[in-house]
């Protein structure tokens, strides 16, 4: 039988300022389970599909709020439903979909399914993807990004809003023209219709855009706590709800011992030098007067001088923008860092034996007190 309509999907619009949450900072994973970042290499292994369900399942045992999939190599809503088949509480979401490679229809379909598989667990994070990356690796226009995203969003809501409800779809702006409904191509309402949606941002214009329209922001690796509290949160404050969360995915470099703790040091050294030279992230490093850096790492790599790019980040800088700690003491730095500015973390490392899982559930332990 199908379920009739519930709630229209809509959004919370009460207003808070950051910090006025329970207290609880949420841990994330991607998948693979201990997915390690290889700094400018090749990951020495690549996801392997027969691992996802036996993966999911232990993210879930381990006591973490979400399994997230990013959209790199595969379709992260295919690999969910993997996830979502072998798990029965935790939320699943894309960290993040690219929406502008999609009409708003494929995403919200793909969405839509994905909420009915998960019985309402699925979260949809979208992101914009650089200029680029759209016309010469999609090959579709580019627009301006936070008025194309605003439009977009709105356009996916009201997409559900017309199944859930099961009326007309007419939904008009500057970038989408949306008024045909054709009850072979309509689904079904379903009986979790608000999906959560985060959208991924590292400047204050699209903090702003994902507070007006989304649930959630998705924030960058290089946004450190300084730029957060300055110049992301005053962006986002005026317009986000009660429910809305920002989540982060930090630059970690963590290991049991020290040995293994400077090996990791270095792969997060470059990968943090990779996004200096990256113009789209200036802002985030110009708080820190570190515009002649910037540029110079930019020449550098279009030089694929990479080794030479690393060597120019020294340690002070390394530990303003990374987080390095013992296991022992993940959980504690992290919460001194970002406590007062973000509401959930993308935080793990490999489980290998009993004791890097036990040292895993117990970061998980201490982020949620």
């Amino acid at each position: 039988m199908t379920p009739k309509p519930t709630t229209p999907v809509i959004r919370n619009t009460r207003k808070t300022e950051c910090g006025e949450g329970d207290g609880i900072m949420k841990s994330e994973t991607l998948l693979p389970l201990g997915k390690l970042d290889p700094g400018l290499r090749a990951p020495e292994t690549g996801l392997d599909l027969s691992s996802i369900g036996p993966d999911s399942s232990i993210v879930e045992q381990l006591g973490y709020d979400a399994i997230l999939m990013e959209e790199t190599k595969h379709d992260p809503f295919q690999v969910l439903a993997l996830a979502a088949s072998a798990t029965n509480n935790i939320s699943i979401g894309t960290s993040v979909a690219i929406a502008f490679a999609r009409s708003p229809y494929v995403t919200a379909q793909a969405a839509w399914t994905l909420q009915s598989l998960s019985k309402g667990r699925f979260e949809l994070g979208l992101g914009s993807q650089v200029r680029g990356h759209i016309r010469r690796r999609f090959g579709l226009d580019w627009h301006p990004p936070g008025p194309w995203m605003r439009d977009y969003v709105s356009a996916v809501r009201a997409i559900w809003q017309s199944w859930q409800t099961e009326t007309a779809l007419n939904f008009e702006s500057k970038h989408y023209n949306l008024n045909l409904t054709v009850p072979l191509f309509t689904p079904p309402p379903i009986a979790h219709p608000n999906i959560p949606i985060q959208i991924a941002a590292v400047n204050p214009y699209m903090c702003r855009v994902a507070a007006e329209v989304a649930d959630g922001v998705r924030l960058h690796p290089v946004c450190t706590a300084q730029y957060i509290k300055e110049h992301l949160t005053p962006s986002m404050a005026p317009y986000r709800s009660e429910a809305f969360e920002v989540c982060l995915k930090p630059l970690i470099a963590t290991a049991r011992n020290h040995e293994t703790l400077e090996h990791r040091q270095e792969i997060a050294r470059q990968r943090l030098a990779f996004y200096c030279s990256t113009p789209a992230y200036a802002n985030a490093f110009s708080i820190f007067g570190l515009e002649d850096l910037c540029a110079k790492l930019t020449l550098l790599s279009k030089q694929q001088k990479w080794e030479e790019m690393a060597g120019s980040i020294d340690d002070d800088l390394l530990n303003r923008f990374v987080v390095v700690a013992l296991y022992d003491d993940l959980a504690a730095t992290i919460e001194n860092r970002y406590a007062d500015c973000i509401d959930r973390i993308e935080v793990g490392f490999p489980v290998q034996t009993a004791e890097d899982r036990q040292a895993l559930t117990q970061v998980i332990r201490q982020l949620r007190q």
